[in-house]
């Protein structure tokens, strides 16, 4: 079992009480209205250029190498899970020219950054780690650390051979479409000018951290980091939990409650002389209920297809509304999902409407809110700080967090919670951080602000692809995203996006979206190989049918406008008129992946081209 209390305790201590809707309806508006904000994404500062320091490798020391010239089948930008699982489907279908370009110094992407104490996954280990089947792989517990993380990724690399051709410490400057010679071009920051005949763009939601734009951040005098750079050198520990020993002595704020805090807290206060948690929205914390997996139930269920098994009952009962008749996971993220389907279910036939299941799918998160917020009462003693530590939003307005140590932390006589009541820090001096007037003096400020969300691309990823007669990609896309089945651009020939807009949108697993991707991508590869295509290309006008497609659905169930701001519906800021195409299939995750299945198993690609004479 894991350490802390678990989801029976929990139980067992918090007491059901009256939900009055109306209450809770007006203080979730009131919360939000504090909260709301007219620079959406601009109140964060960019890193790149006045803080280059925190973008630097503390793990990897970068390896002089010759400039590439050469030219590769498939070139994939991005080690993270969407360029390994890419890569290893290519190496199975027998394209084995897969060259993979990564800015970090091994893959892992944002497992590769995220070393700070206590980072782990917070979808279960079975359905979050992908190829576990085809690597031999056991997870070591329900939720897996960072280390184990960062080993899997490193396992599939090796298992298919894809560090023979990878380069690391690599940052693409310009991809571009020739159209004379049906190729793209790539130049990096090594001095790299080679061609790829196709391209995978994987650089991930979670890839340029992000700074709070606080007045006077770079005055502080003291030593500061962004999470994603943990200093070990600074707070003595390593990534596998040892001790933050150094920190003993020091002052410590750190500077955001989303879910890296929430799992670096508890290894803070434990540590710290003195510990400042500064608090501008608290995240709802469920519980985790981490435990060992047996190895020998392990072996019971480990049978060929399994994990497969495992991602699309885990859909089922998730983004199907707890459809599948059993749970396999049977974490926080299904449990709210069953409790859904438990009231629709109760509701009379002439109630079945749309109407009537957004009025249950209420009631389920109100119930669900209800016992997040009681269980801060009965875990932290002090209840003035309890009651800062509630979330007044609904579970889906945030990314939902699960921790047994988080509440708990606060019992520690270090840590301090400094809630900004909405507002933020009001400033950083030389000696620590402001907030309502009050300097708390500190040594360290660690920034747990996360990463960009919801900026353009060509910022997140420093280019901006050009395709056909030298369109960039941000152009093409001036009014809005435009893709079939998120993958494929008009425009862009024998070039695939792996990420889940306009396809699945499947974001309480995102690797179930790229482990399906690349399947696909596989496919549509070895049939152009075998057919001897040049080039591959969806139509304009099957883009713009499944763009209408997309738009005839109810659009996001999460993220909307009344909630409390956050990534999820662009910091409480109008997105714009382009928001409306940041959308999924519109009968949901489940019946995207059974729909794509047909489509590239049928043989036909219906609306994609594949032309031998480019």
């Amino acid at each position: 079992m894991g350490q802390g209390t678990t989801m029976a305790d929990d139980a067992a201590q918090i007491q059901r009480k009256p939900i009055d809707k109306d209450a809770i309806r007006e203080r979730y508006r009131a919360e939000r209205d504090k909260r709301l904000r007219t620079d959406g994404n601009d109140q964060y500062t960019r890193i790149a250029g006045l803080f280059d320091e925190y973008l630097e490798d503390p793990y990897t020391p970068v390896t002089p190498r010759a400039p590439k010239t050469d030219h590769v089948t498939f070139a994939f930008v991005g080690g993270g899970f969407a360029g390994l699982v890419t890569g290893a489907r290519l190496k199975e279908a027998g394209i084995n020219d897969v060259r993979i370009i990564e800015k970090g110094g091994d893959f892992g992407g944002t497992w590769y950054w995220n070393r700070y104490p206590g980072a782990q996954c917070d979808t279960a280990s079975m359905i979050y780690m992908p190829l576990l089947e085809e690597t031999g792989h056991m997870p070591s517990e329900k939720y897996a650390h960072a280390p184990e993380i960062l080993q899997q990724c490193q396992r599939i690399g090796q298992h298919y051979g894809l560090y023979e051709n990878a380069l690391f410490h690599t940052v693409i400057e310009e991809l571009s479409w020739d159209e004379a010679r049906s190729v793209w071009v790539i130049r990096t920051n090594r001095g790299d000018n080679f061609t790829a005949k196709y391209i995978g763009l994987g650089t991930g939601p979670l890839n340029t951290p992000k700074l709070p734009g606080i007045p006077g951040i770079k005055d502080f005098k003291g030593h500061a980091f962004h999470t994603s750079r943990w200093d070990y050198d600074y707070t003595g520990g390593d990534p596998n939990g040892a001790p933050l020993d150094k920190l003993k002595d020091k002052r410590v704020a750190i500077i955001g409650t989303g879910a890296t805090a929430v799992q670096v807290v508890p290894h803070l206060a434990r540590a710290a002389r003195a510990l400042y948690v500064f608090q501008r929205t608290p995240s709802s914390i469920d519980v985790r209920d981490n435990r060992p997996i047996d190895p020998e139930w392990f072996a019971s269920i480990a049978t060929p297809g399994w994990q497969q098994r495992w991602l699309e009952n885990f859909t089922q009962n998730q983004a199907g509304i707890g459809m599948a008749p059993e749970d396999l996971v049977q974490d926080g993220w299904t449990d709210l999902a069953k409790r859904i389907r438990n009231r629709i279910l109760q509701l009379p036939a002439d109630q079945r409407n749309p109407m009537g299941m957004l009025a249950a799918y209420e009631d389920a998160d109100h119930e669900k809110m209800e016992e997040i917020r009681q269980r801060a009462e009965a875990v932290v003693r002090d209840a003035e700080t309890a009651e800062k530590l509630k979330a007044w939003y609904r579970q889906l307005c945030k990314r939902p967090c699960f921790h047994d140590q988080y509440l708990q932390a606060f019992n520690e006589p270090a840590a301090h919670l400094i809630d900004t009541d909405g507002q933020g820090v009001e400033r950083i001096t030389e000696k620590g951080v402001v907030v309502k007037g009050v300097e708390y003096e500190v040594d360290c400020i660690v920034y747990a602000s996360g990463f960009e969300v919801g900026t353009p691309l060509e910022r997140r990823t420093g280019f901006d692809p050009r395709g056909r007669g030298g369109i960039k990609l941000s152009q093409y896309w001036a009014d809005g995203m435009r893709t079939k089945h998120g993958m494929h651009v008009h425009n862009f020939p024998n070039a695939f996006l792996v990420q889940a807009t306009q396809a699945a949108n499947l974001i309480s697993n995102y690797p179930h979206n790229l482990v399906d991707s690349a399947r696909t991508i596989s496919l549509i590869v070895s049939h152009a190989e075998a057919t001897g295509a040049k080039e591959v290309e969806v139509s304009k006008q099957a883009e713009d049918d499944w763009v209408n497609l997309l738009l005839s659905g109810m659009g996001l169930m999460i993220g909307s406008p009344d909630c409390t701001p956050g990534y999820y519906n662009n910091e409480g800021r109008d997105p714009g008129p382009q928001a409306r195409y940041f959308v999924g299939y519109p009968a949901g995750a489940v019946a995207f992946f059974n729909y794509i299945e047909g489509w590239r198993t049928s043989g036909a690609f219906e609306g994609v081209a594949f032309r031998k004479d480019a």
